[in-house]
């Protein structure tokens, strides 16, 4: 499950780090554009769907901007994760090393966020006319003031920056590709007047690809006029997040990548992956049999505390075929044997009521906190079960 092993990849790349034994790693030259530094590669990898780290460890220049500029913290996992995961179709695990974006700082970000600007709007903004690189549309000046932000919304949320490294013969690490992301709004929230009520409205899946596209197309521009991306091969990539109000997250939509040396995008792929939360109606819609296993599981926790109906769902499909399903059960227990009672009654269950090809994890939590977890891997035959001390 990728929550599970994000923590061991955390945990694992702490112990590294302060394990003065430096046998299980491997120390490399790492090439910067102008200057060289050594770097250590932990020697294990978790799971082939993870990068390696290059440790130390170098954060973002723009890191934090995320929590800022994205609806829920569902959206703001899900788009980094996600990102790691579209990645692997143009820079695959078992080659290249991860490491957060180096090339676009937090100013840098911030500029490219705001609209584009009249000369009086940048005047008004304090701002001067190098920095009216905004990525989005420009509001019209004078004219009513509610129909001007009611037709013009914010597509372009939050821009991320993926940097992928690749280890040469003599030891140097080296960029070998990026990756963006562009967080896309698919609501737009104003207000008609200052301090007024805020107002909603969606914004169509093909507004949001055309303009989402159409900021990707000068994203790349601005990168290749970058001396350390001149010559590097890059990966844009749309997110479509959701409303403020949504319990599970957005998704990515589609991407496209441009050889190294390149201007231009090639030929845009689709993405064709989703949440559903457990039970909705849109997913009874969509996918009618999973929800039955789903109620019919959620039935019989209830039939253990005939009170309760707290039991939700968050499935994630590719297609139309269920990868990953995680249910959340918060119980106010009485004692620890009763957890412990408890979780082993809810292990049965989900041997019983869920299908082996798709992965299932469940998390059984109280007002102390975590209680139990239960993971069933797709395809397992046992599940694993740990109880929190």
């Amino acid at each position: 499950m990728r929550k599970i092993l994000m923590v061991a990849l955390t945990v694992l790349l702490s112990l590294t780090a302060c394990a003065p034994n430096l046998q299980k790693q491997e120390e490399v030259v790492q090439e910067n554009e102008d200057t060289k530094q050594k770097a250590i590669i932990p020697k294990y990898q978790i799971s082939d769907q993870y990068y390696r780290t290059i440790l130390p460890f170098e954060p973002s220049q723009a890191r934090g901007l995320i929590v800022n500029n994205l609806n829920t913290r569902y959206d703001i996992s899900e788009f980094e994760t996600g990102l790691m995961r579209l990645a692997q179709t143009s820079f695959g695990p078992d080659k290249y090393l991860f490491k957060e974006g180096q090339n676009l700082d937090r100013e840098t970000v911030g500029l490219w966020l705001n609209r584009k600007m009249t000369a009086t709007q940048l005047q008004d903004a304090g701002l001067k006319e190098n920095e009216n690189i905004g990525l989005n549309p420009q509001i019209p000046e004078g004219g009513d003031i509610a129909a001007n932000n009611e037709q013009n919304p914010i597509y372009l949320a939050h821009l991320l920056e993926h940097n992928y490294l690749l280890k040469d013969e003599d030891g140097t690490v080296r960029l070998g590709g990026v990756v963006i992301g562009l967080a896309l709004n698919s609501v737009h929230y104003y207000q008609k007047e200052a301090y007024g009520a805020t107002f909603e409205s969606e914004i169509s899946q093909a507004k949001l690809e055309e303009e989402g596209k159409r900021i990707a197309a000068e994203v790349l521009t601005r990168l290749r006029g970058m001396k350390s991306l001149a010559n590097v091969p890059i990966t844009i990539a749309l997110f479509k997040q959701k409303s403020r109000s949504s319990v599970v997250p957005g998704n990515f939509i589609a991407y496209a990548s441009a050889d190294k040396g390149s201007s231009k995008l090639g030929a845009w792929q689709s993405v064709n992956e989703n949440y559903f939360l457990f039970p909705s109606t849109e997913a009874t819609n969509a996918h009618r049999d999973d929800v039955t296993f789903f109620l019919n599981f959620k039935q019989d926790v209830e039939t253990y505390f005939p009170n309760f109906n707290g039991v939700i769902g968050q499935a994630f499909y590719v297609g139309d075929q269920l990868q990953e399903l995680k249910i959340d059960i918060p119980i106010q227990f009485y004692g620890k044997a009763e957890a412990v009672g408890f979780t082993q009654y809810v292990t049965g269950l989900v041997m019983e009521h869920f299908p082996d090809y798709y992965s299932v994890e469940v998390n059984i939590t109280s007002v102390n906190g975590q209680e139990g977890l239960i993971v069933k891997e797709a395809g397992d035959k046992e599940p694993f079960v740990h109880i929190y001390q």
